[in-house]
């Protein structure tokens, strides 16, 4: 075998692993557990919108979990979203949080 040839193949299967890994890894488990989706869902509105990649992925960090959360879809709930100026947005104790939250900082300001 040629040494270009060699060199060519070890680069096609590195990246096959790195491909590999990546799906895997897309899959992951939710960041919380059930009852701290419980808790933040009882304690904030999660404000989203049909086709918000984002929305989707702060929906994703509840995983199995994100039934818990108190979700409205401004597309389909336009009358709800007046103040709601992107998304998503989370409302908690009366005060708009913009853009993805982390679990740990609504665990903060919801006091889960």
């Amino acid at each position: 075998m040629e040494k270009n040839t060699l060199i060519n193949l070890v680069i096609v299967i590195c990246v096959v692993i790195l491909a590999v890994i990546i799906l895997l890894n897309s899959g992951k488990a939710p960041e919380t557990t059930e009852e701290i989706a419980k808790c933040i869902g009882e304690n904030s509105i999660l404000y989203v919108q049909l086709g918000c990649s984002h929305c989707r992925d702060q929906e994703d960090m509840f995983g199995e979990f994100k039934d818990k959360l108190t979700i409205i879809d401004c597309f389909y709930e336009r009358d709800k979203c007046a103040d709601i100026e992107a998304t998503p947005s989370w409302k908690i104790k009366g005060e708009l949080y913009e853009g993805v939250q982390s679990i740990e900082n609504l665990k903060e300001l919801t006091g889960c």
